[in-house]
């Protein structure tokens, strides 16, 4: 600690990213990362982008990025918005506009940087009680006051809500903005997306890191009207007027255009979930309904705890959080067949000596 650390720095409490290891052999399902390649089509956008045009800034805009995310949602180019990352869009939205006077409400089991944000922007946090069987309850938050933010599907319980329930919510709430983190949509769950034209109260978030297995680019955007975009532009323009560099405003416009990519990668990640779903209820693990591309689980008798040392100790890394109702549960990123195989058989080894 520094003498010259303001009172705010002093008090924070930072998020802790899921680990990124470099160990040889190491099966990694502890950070929701695409088990295949990217798209070929943004991989040779991004290597068509290293030319001498790099002593140039990128575009500070996006345009081009920007116009094909419009043009496959069916949106203007204005009601489009991105970023260094899903995390910085959600980071500009609550500067931009949940920094007022009311608290803004989340579940209580939930991703673990929304209070970090709220923290850091000076913003009262009300955590609102999941179902006892983790779904968010959504007849609570209808009698409340403040702005709302729910990822959809929940994480990490990766349990989704239905279009009917989320519209429900956006239009019985419309003098409150309704923020919904989409950044596990592509794997099975409903979007919010066509509530759009209606509800100018509603603005989704969204990554390339999952859907798009690109993790490593760090692009997110967000959907939503005109002037809930302008506000977080006027933000960005007050942060950093070039978030994207020029390599990740290629390679995301030519991952957003391979649809055919995405419909097959979906499915893939789709089948291996499904196919270690069934598995894990075989060895008397409760598995959590899931329309992400990970598995929130735990087992009958065994503590998570010791489940989640005895995959370490053989090179398998998962994600526990040691907090109350969740701390015997494990979320399981979906890999490829492979690994998802020898997740199985080494937890056959477990169950076999406990």
């Amino acid at each position: 600690m520094s003498r010259f650390w303001s009172d705010k720095t002093r008090d924070l409490a930072p998020y802790t990213p899921g680990e990124q290891p470099r160990v040889d052999g190491l099966i990694k399902l502890n950070t929701n990362e695409h088990p295949l390649a990217p798209s070929q089509l943004a991989i040779a956008a991004i290597s068509a982008a290293i030319s001498a045009r790099l002593r140039h800034y990128p575009d500070p805009d996006s345009v081009q990025l920007r116009l094909a995310i419009a043009e496959r949602e069916g949106l203007a180019l204005e009601q489009v918005f991105v970023g260094n990352g899903s995390d910085e869009v959600l980071a500009h939205i609550f500067a931009a506009l949940l920094s007022g006077s009311e608290a803004i409400n989340v579940p209580d089991i939930t991703y673990s940087f929304y209070p970090v944000w709220a923290k850091l922007t000076g913003i009262d946090c009300c955590s609102r009680p999941l179902a006892d069987d983790f779904s968010i309850d959504v007849d609570t938050l209808r009698h409340i006051q403040g702005p709302i933010l729910l990822a959809n599907p929940n994480a990490p319980t990766g349990i989704a809500l239905d279009l009917e329930t989320i519209e429900d919510l956006v239009l019985t709430n419309t003098e409150r903005l309704v923020v919904i983190d989409e950044a596990y949509y592509g794997f099975g769950g409903a979007t919010a997306a066509p509530l759009l034209e209606r509800a100018d109260n509603l603005l989704i978030t969204r990554s390339f890191s999952k859907s798009h297995a690109l993790a490593g680019l760090r692009v997110g955007y967000a959907l939503g009207s005109a002037e809930l975009i302008e506000g977080l532009v006027r933000v960005k323009n007050s942060f950093n007027s070039y978030p994207l560099d020029a390599l990740a405003q290629a390679g995301a416009e030519a991952a957003i255009r391979d649809g055919e990519w995405l419909l097959e990668a979906s499915h893939v990640v789709s089948q291996n979930r499904e196919w270690l779903r069934a598995e894990l209820q075989q060895r008397d693990f409760f598995v959590c309904p899931s329309a992400a591309n990970f598995l929130f689980v735990r087992h009958a008798s065994i503590a998570g705890q010791a489940l989640f040392d005895g995959l370490r100790a053989g090179n398998i890394l998962v994600r526990r959080w040691d907090k109350p109702r969740i701390d015997n549960y494990l979320r399981i990123s979906i890999g490829t067949r492979e690994e998802c195989l020898a997740l199985v058989m080494a937890l056959d080894g477990l169950l076999a000596s406990a």
